[in-house]
């Protein structure tokens, strides 16, 4: 029931790692293993005693966000679920996840988006934490939070972002390839878990507004955010379907 690897992900945020850790270890499901990956950023005071309690792995550059994804690949468990640096769990939520993949297989978390007709990153629908859904839904990518069973990271890893992309902005865009490379070679498809506003232990994030609204944000940065576009009008050139255009 436990058999689930947590990855979780420092940056400019570390004193959050201490809060996520107990977090977990108060879940209804406890997670088997933590892993911990590091990406340096100059004048930042790292956690290192708090690290230790987990499988921790340091780099001495920032080389972006799907190098996460790539450390996931350590994972010796069935399930993995990967946090964003500023995202506190709820009690239920690994369990809620359990739940959720049995019914609707796929890549589960807990902000969903859903594009605009104008198929921007730009004024989106968002599903969870920010709009709690009392039910499953079906979104084009989801973030902040990332479940899924392990033999999807093979499809992660199916192909390879195109260096432009990854020239431009190493921080963005990881989201939307997990849900391209699952929609391209696979049926998965991409859900938000039930979030009800009358049970947020049920939630995969407890204080976006509070730690995500920060100016350490990447959506809060101009050059990550044409970057996001880019990326996506790539994939979309490539097959990509949003929901909008189903």
């Amino acid at each position: 029931m436990n058999d689930i690897t947590v990855i979780l992900n420092g940056f400019k945020r570390p004193e959050k790692l201490s809060e996520q850790i107990e977090s977990l270890k108060k879940g209804s499901i406890i997670p088997k293993n933590i892993l911990y990956w590091q990406n340096s950023m100059p004048g930042i005071q790292y956690d290192m005693q708090t690290a230790t309690q987990c499988v921790s792995a340091f780099c001495n550059m920032n080389i972006g966000v799907w190098s996460r994804f790539y450390y996931a690949l350590n994972a010796r468990t069935e399930w993995i679920c990967i946090f964003d640096d500023d995202t506190i769990p709820g009690k239920l939520w690994l369990e809620n996840c359990l739940n959720t993949f049995h019914t609707h297989p796929g890549l589960l978390g807990t902000i969903g988006v859903i594009f605009p007709d104008s198929g921007v990153y730009h004024n989106v629908h968002r599903i969870g934490w920010d709009k709690p859904n009392e039910k499953v839904t079906e979104v084009d990518i989801v973030g902040h939070s990332w479940f899924f069973n392990r033999d999807m990271l093979s499809l992660f890893t199916r192909e390879l972002p195109p260096l432009d992309i990854i020239n431009l902005s190493d921080k963005v865009g990881e989201d939307i390839h997990f849900s391209y490379m699952l929609q391209k070679y696979s049926n998965y498809k991409t859900y938000v878990p039930p979030h009800p506003k009358d049970n947020k232990e049920m939630w995969g994030s407890l204080k976006g507004w509070e730690y995500g609204g920060d100016r350490n944000a990447t959506a809060g940065n101009s050059t990550n955010m044409i970057a996001m576009n880019r990326y996506l009008q790539y994939v979309k050139e490539n097959g990509f379907q949003l929901i909008k255009d189903r």
